[in-house]
């Protein structure tokens, strides 16, 4: 059991989720009439579209499975995969507390001429989750960063059906969120945004200070056994 423990207390980070959940739910109630709409014209190029509930709903799986499989597998992507999700999660609820934000998009699925299991799913999916907090979409942006974290895996490059099968899961994720008109093409834009700015910050000055670190570790011993 202490071995067990030991293998992985990198595990110790998945608290962070006690904060994330108090902190959204209570912005959940807090965040009801008051807060700034969210549109672009290229919203109303998009069409309503309940097929896309699938992909949506799959995200809950894409993202849990990306974390539980680095997580069991290997440490440093792990730290990189969690460090890219959990800043920039934390990121879009500070921009949520201060800039309440909100869309009013949604259609009167009463009013779509046509009945299926999927129309009522999606009924289900507005009756709980509200139409607030959406901009930049987290939906949008842990997508990318789950794929982000596959792309850039060595033992992964050696599968790539695996990153093929990704990066089309995450395209179709993102479009989910408009097609179902849960967020705004500019709640989109933002978590793509965001990903870009925690790419660099995660996978490139983190990388490269890493690199350097074992470089200079490296050296530091190749001196000592010269001495």
């Amino acid at each position: 059991m202490k071995e067990l423990l030991s293998k992985y207390k990198h595990g110790w980070v998945f608290s962070y989720f006690i904060v994330y959940i108090i902190w959204f739910f209570a912005l959940e109630k807090a965040v009801t009439t008051n807060y700034t709409p969210v549109k672009i014209w290229l919203d109303d190029y998009i069409p309503f579209n309940e097929w896309f509930v699938i992909p949506y709903y799959l995200w809950f799986v894409y993202i849990f499975a990306t974390i539980v499989y680095f997580f069991l597998t290997n440490k440093e992507d792990f730290y990189k995969c969690i460090a890219f999700l959990f800043i920039g999660m934390t990121i879009c609820l500070i921009i949520y507390t201060i800039w309440p934000n909100g869309q009013n998009l949604r259609p009167d699925l009463s009013q779509i001429p046509r009945d299926n299991i999927f129309i009522r799913i999606v009924g289900k999916l507005y009756a709980t989750d509200t139409s607030t907090n959406v901009c930049p979409s987290i939906h949008v942006f842990n997508s990318i960063g789950a794929h982000i974290a596959i792309h850039r895996s060595n033992a992964l490059k050696e599968h790539k059906w695996i990153q093929r099968s990704s990066f089309i899961l995450m395209i179709f994720i993102c479009l989910s969120t408009m097609f179902l008109k849960q967020h705004s093409a500019f709640d989109v834009i933002a978590g793509i945004a965001l990903s870009g700015v925690m790419y660099i910050f995660v996978y490139v000055i983190g990388s490269n200070r890493i690199a350097h670190k074992e470089a200079d570790k490296a050296y530091a011993q190749s001196t000592f056994s010269e001495n």
